[in-house]
Order: C-alpha cells, then structure tokens, then sequence
C-alpha cells in the first residue's frame, strides 16, 4: 500500500513530465490502496481489535461467516464507509463553496473588492492578499478561503506565474490563518470539539506565532518581487450589454454569498452538525435568492446567472482529483501506517519533556505535507489520553495547542499537503514541481519562525 502510495504521489508530482492528469492518478492510487488492504486484510487487522457490537451484527447477517469473512466485511462494511462518509462530507463541502464563488462571479461581484484594490505594485498586492487571505481564513477556512481568493486573483493578475506566486502565498496565509481560529482549519477544530483546546486560549496562544507564519515568508517574498501586475482586460459577452447585472445585484449577491460563507462555521458551532451542512443551507438560500432576484427575465438570462449554470461551470476534475487523494489516505489510515507512524514517533522521541513535545507536533506537521493532517492529528488524539499525569497532555496543554499550529501551518510545504493547497492546485492548474521550487522553502521558513516564536512566547509565559 505504501508503495503504490508513493508511486501515485510520484505521478502527481511530475504530471506535467508524464502527460498524465493529475485527477487520474489520484483516482487510481486510491482505489488501488483499499484493493490491497482488501485483499490483504486478514494479515493486517487485528481481529480482536474488531469491535464486539460489529461482530454481533455481522453475526445476525450471517451465522456461517469465517473469521477471514468477519475481517473483509469489517474493511468493506465499516471502515470504508465511514471514510467515505468523512470524504463525501468534504466533496459536498467543495462543491458548494465552489457554487457559491462560481455564482458569485458570474453576477461580477467580486468587483466589489477588486475595483477598491487599485495598486498595481507587486510588493503592496502581496501585502493585501496575504491579509485578507489570513484574516478571511480565521473566519470562513482555509478551503473555503483558498477558493475564494483564487477567484479574486483572476481578476486582479493576467500573467499565470505572477498569478502562482500570489496563489502559493494564498495557500500559506489560508494555512496559517486557520491555525489559530477554532473554526478556520478542520484539525483544530477536531481538537476544539475533542475539548483538548478551547476557543479562547487557541486563539490567544496561536495568533502571534501564525502571524510569523505567514508575516515572514511575505518579507521575503516582497523584496523579491518587483515591478506591477498586468491586470487582465473585462471581456464582457453581448449578454452583459444588452441584458446586465445591475451594480444593486452584484452587491447584493456578493454580500450573500460571503453572509452564507460565514454562515458555515456558525451553524456548525451551534447545531454541531458536519461543516457541509451549513454549507448546502448557504448554496439553497442564495439559489433561492437568485432565482427570485431574477424571475422577471428571460429564461436564457436566468440560466447563466443562476445555481445550474454555475454547477456547470465549476472544476469537477479537482473534485475527483481531491477523491483520489482522500481515499488514498483513508486507506492507509484503516490499515493502521498512520497510526503506526504516530506511534513510532512517540516511542523513538517520546513526549515526556518540553523538547521532546516540540519535536513530536514538528515532525507531524512536517508529515502533514506528504500525508492528510486530519489522520494524523486524530491518530495522536487516540494515542494520548485527555488530563492524566502529565500537564502536557490537560486540555489547553503545550502538546495540544503546538500540535494545532503545527498540523495547520506544516502541510504548506507541499502542495497537496492541505486541502487549500490541493483546491489551489486543481484551480489554477498549478504543477506540484513549480510550487516545491519557488514556495515551498519559504512555507518551511515560515513554519519554523513561527514553531520559534511559539516556543518563545510559551517559555516567557510559563
């Protein structure tokens, strides 16, 4: 499995060199994984690991099963669905937040921004994007953010490498910016509803350390960056002349749309319902709200700036290119590597001390970068026990809140280490090689400033 991992990741990599979609790759890395860990499950689950309420049910299905059946039946029934219901939540995620910002920019909304953003100067654009991208991220996510401020640069930058550039610093502000937010990163906020960090102390322990993060790799990047952006001319079809949004609906459709974005994390905070269920309530009301908005006209306009022809306007090969991946990694999380990895860890480091806590959540968020964090932060939240002896391990403790910062900001590193990193990837068709070239020292960089001031600040305050 970890071969056939490594080799599709490999593929991905250099999909440019191989003349292979990325998409395609993921999609047979992934389905290959769970066909290996099927086919070899009997020597890879421990049967006595098998829950007993699973055994009872598979029992009353079939009294004659074989121990051999029990543990395919367990693979297939059980541990595959609940991976898929966990990816599923995340697609249905994308594919709304991609609706919304699709709607959202067929009515030119996004003008709203863009025409207040006047400079053309690198080094100040960079200054703004990276800001907003922050800020915006601690608010709404880094998915969600990655996505949105993609759409934004579109508008603002001609040329596809500056356009990189600023995306890839996106996806390191995104990343940092959700770190220190309880509702802006997926892991932190498993770690918010495990109750090992609460709101108010990620926020204030992570803020300034996640600033760093992203404050350091954009000193870096301004000084190199000269000259200004070429901003791309409006082409603007009959349709928008004979029949135009008025500046009242691309307002209004805007300021809804970001009302529904940060809708999410609200309706998930007070209904604990799955992130994605806010996100399909957003992607109704604001249907709901275009189609009433433009009932009076005809049918031709309607179908361009409404739900149905935004659907069809979104990136669906980055949709199956993010199954691909998360199925791949959903496989190696069943079959027990990541856990194992968090586990060998532990043992060859261990956390009994400060410096040994620090170079722990390190290593995992630098994993993050090959692997999902979401599995590896759960695999260390099963591994360690709330409270006990160790102060380190209390809710609030220095293991918990390091390791937020760490899984949040370290998948940067690479591309296909985050799920903003992997939106921006399908979006802008960034290569893997280009982003390991040109941005992912200065996410590292970034990274280790703020793991520093982190360790400084704890240091200084305890």
């Amino acid at each position: 499995m970890i071969v056939i991992f490594v080799l599709g990741y490999s593929a991905i990599a250099f999909e440019h060199k191989l003349g292979v979609d990325k998409a395609a790759a993921a999609l047979i890395t992934g389905v290959l994984c769970w066909t290996v860990y099927v086919l070899g499950a009997y020597d890879i689950v421990d049967f006595n690991s098998i829950p007993d309420y699973l055994l009872s049910m598979f029992a009353e299905d079939n009294v004659e099963l074989t121990k051999h059946d029990v543990i395919k039946h367990y693979v297939t029934e059980f541990q595959m669905y609940e991976s898929l219901a966990e990816i599923a939540s995340i697609l249905f995620f994308l594919i709304g937040a991609m609706t919304i910002v699709e709607l959202v920019d067929a009515h030119e909304g996004f003008a709203v921004i863009t025409d207040r953003i006047t400079t053309t100067k690198k080094s100040k654009l960079l200054w703004i994007v990276g800001i907003l991208s922050f800020f915006f991220s601690a608010a709404l996510d880094n998915l969600t953010t990655s996505i949105v401020m993609v759409s934004l640069l579109r508008k603002l930058i001609k040329d596809d490498k500056d356009r990189w550039t600023f995306a890839g610093l996106v996806i390191i502000a995104a990343n940092a910016g959700g770190a220190w937010s309880p509702i802006g990163d997926v892991t932190t906020t498993m770690l918010w509803i495990g109750k090992q960090i609460t709101a108010d102390s990620i926020v204030i322990g992570l803020i300034v350390p996640s600033m760093v993060c992203l404050i350091v790799p954009l000193l870096i990047l301004s000084r190199k960056m000269k000259g200004d952006v070429v901003r791309p001319m409006k082409q603007e079809n009959a349709d928008h002349y004979l029949d135009p949004t008025t500046p009242f609906e691309r307002k209004f459709v805007f300021f809804s749309g970001l009302f529904g974005l940060i809708l999410v994390p609200i309706f998930k905070t007070y209904t604990h319902l799955p992130p994605f269920m806010g996100m399909m309530l957003s992607l109704g009301m604001l249907w709901l709200l275009t189609d009433i908005l433009h009932r009076r006209k005809n049918m031709e306009f309607r179908s361009k700036f409404s739900v149905l022809g935004a659907l069809r306007k979104i990136d669906t090969p980055s949709v199956l290119f993010f199954l691909g991946i998360l199925l791949a990694v959903g496989s190696l999380q069943g079959a027990g590597q990541l856990r194992e990895l968090a586990g060998g860890l532990d043992s060859s480091i261990g956390t009994d001390t400060r410096e040994g806590v620090y170079a722990v959540s390190m290593i995992i968020g630098l994993l993050s970068s090959i692997v999902d964090n979401v599995p590896l932060v759960a695999a260390s939240m099963g591994m360690y026990e709330l409270g006990g002896e160790n102060l380190f391990f209390h809710t609030n403790g220095l293991f918990w809140e390091f390791l937020a910062y760490c899984a949040g900001t370290g998948g940067s590193a690479l591309i296909i280490g985050s799920a903003a990193g992997v939106a921006v990837m399908g979006l802008e068709k960034m290569s893997f090689v280009w982003y390991l070239k040109n941005m992912s020292l200065l996410a590292i960089v970034g990274y280790i400033a703020g793991a520093i001031t982190y360790i400084i600040q704890y240091t200084i305050l305890n």
